[in-house]
């Protein structure tokens, strides 16, 4: 019984780094322009919910254009640590 366990975890193990290898969890994507996108895009982005994602486009449709990722700081409730968890994800073409 114990063997039969053992070679069981060991199958799996093998599984889930045959997917770690090819990529399949970790997928590189594009970053997300914060001056175009919508709401429902917006909220893709790690600390970025529905209301915050709200907040992004008022903000730039109230004060324009996001020239870089510091400047994310400008919407409330996105502080330092937020800007630096999307900061790799976001793009700022108009």
């Amino acid at each position: 019984m114990t063997m039969t366990l053992k070679k069981i975890f060991a199958a799996l193990l093998f599984s889930m780094s045959l997917g770690f290898s090819s990529g399949v969890l970790a997928q590189d994507v594009a970053p997300i322009n914060v001056n175009t996108a919508d709401a429902e895009l917006l909220a893709e982005l790690p600390g970025i919910g529905p209301s915050r994602a709200d907040a992004i486009i008022e903000e730039r449709e109230t004060n324009g254009a996001f020239e870089s990722a510091d400047d994310l700081a400008r919407v409330s409730g996105i502080g330092p640590a937020t800007v630096d968890r999307m900061r790799d994800q976001v793009a700022f073409e108009e």
